[in-house]
C-alpha cells in the first residue's frame, strides 16, 4: 500500500467480523462493494441454498427452547418445515423436494442430541481484541463438556469436511478466542458438524495455532484497513481498482456483485440461484 500512499497512516482499532476478513482476503473488489462503497450495491438474487440453511440453523436453534418434553428428532424437522424460506429455488417442486430433505437431515442429526444437555450458548455473539483489531461473531453452538467449551459450526453444504478444514478455519479460532474471553473459559476444540453426511470434522487448538490464526487475522485487518482509510481520502474513482484489486476464479460465479466486475464475468458465467444445493430426485 506504500506506493498507494499509505505509508504513515496512523493505525486504528480495526473493528470486524471474521466474514469481513475473509472477504477481503479471498476478494478486495468484493470487499469494496460489500463494505466500502456507499449506498451499497443491490445484490443478486437470493440463493436457494443459503435459504436452506438459514432454515436449518433456525430450527437447531429453536429446538433448544422448546420445553424439555417436546424435545425430539420428528419435532426438529418439523421446525425445518415451519421455518422453511423459498427464496432462490428454481420452482415449488424443488423448494418442496429440499424442504423434505433438510427436514429429514436435521432429524436424524438430533437423534444425536441429548435433549437433557443445555447448551453453554446459541447463537451466541463472542468477541476477542487486540492492539491491532476487534473481532466479533455470533458461535452456532457452544458445548460444555468438562472444563472446557468446544466451539459448534453447523454446515449444509454438499462437500464433505474434514480434520483438516476445522484446523484451517479462521474464523472457527477466533471463535475460540472470542469464547475465552467473553465467557472466561477454557477453549481449545472447534467442530464442523456437516448434517449432510452427519459426519463432524474436530481440531484441537493449541496456543501456538490460535496466535497462528491470530496474526494472520490481524495481517488481513491491517491491508484492509489501509485500504479503507485510503478510500476515505479518494472521493472520486481514480485509483480504486487498484487498491480493490479482483482476484478473479471459478468462484466468481457465485459473487453477489460479479455483474458489477469485468474480471468476475470474464472468469465464467453468473450461477443461477438454485445451483449450490447439487441434486435431489423429484417423484
Amino acid at each position: 500500500m506504500e506506493q498507494l500512499g499509505l505509508a504513515g497512516m496512523p493505525r486504528r482499532l480495526y473493528t470486524c467480523t471474521p466474514t469481513r476478513l475473509t472477504t477481503w482476503l479471498d476478494c478486495p473488489r468484493k470487499y469494496r462493494f460489500g463494505y466500502v462503497t456507499r449506498p451499497t450495491p443491490p445484490k443478486g438474487p437470493p440463493w436457494a441454498h443459503l435459504s436452506m440453511g438459514a432454515a436449518v440453523h433456525s430450527a437447531l436453534r429453536a429446538w433448544w427452547d422448546l420445553p424439555r418434553s417436546r424435545r425430539t428428532p420428528a419435532s426438529a424437522g418439523r421446525l425445518v418445515e415451519t421455518g422453511w424460506l423459498d427464496d432462490g429455488f428454481r420452482d415449488d417442486a424443488q423448494s418442496a423436494a429440499w424442504r423434505e430433505r433438510a427436514r429429514d437431515m436435521v432429524t436424524r442429526y438430533a437423534t444425536g442430541l441429548d435433549p437433557d444437555v443445555q447448551p453453554a450458548g446459541l447463537e451466541r455473539t463472542v468477541a476477542v481484541r487486540t492492539d491491532q483489531l476487534a473481532v466479533s461473531g455470533r458461535v452456532d453452538r457452544i458445548d460444555e463438556r468438562g472444563d472446557e467449551l468446544v466451539v459448534v459450526d453447523y454446515k449444509t453444504g454438499r462437500t464433505p469436511l474434514s480434520g483438516s478444514d476445522a484446523r484451517g478455519s479462521l474464523a472457527l479460532a477466533l471463535y475460540v478466542l472470542g469464547v475465552r474471553r467473553t465467557l472466561r473459559r477454557p477453549s481449545r476444540r472447534v467442530e464442523l458438524h456437516h448434517l449432510p453426511t452427519a459426519e463432524v470434522a474436530a481440531w484441537e487448538h493449541t496456543e501456538e495455532s490460535l496466535g497462528r490464526h491470530l496474526a494472520r487475522a490481524e495481517a488481513i485487518a491491517a491491508e484492509a484497513a489501509a485500504a479503507d482509510a485510503w478510500a476515505k481520502q479518494a472521493p472520486d474513482q481514480a485509483g480504486w481498482d487498484e487498491v480493490f484489486p479482483a482476484r478473479p476464479g471459478s468462484w466468481c460465479g457465485w459473487c453477489d456483485f460479479v455483474r458489477l466486475c469485468p474480471q468476475g464475468r470474464a472468469a465464467g458465467p453468473a450461477r443461477r440461484s438454485w445451483e449450490g444445493l447439487g441434486e435431489v430426485s423429484v417423484s
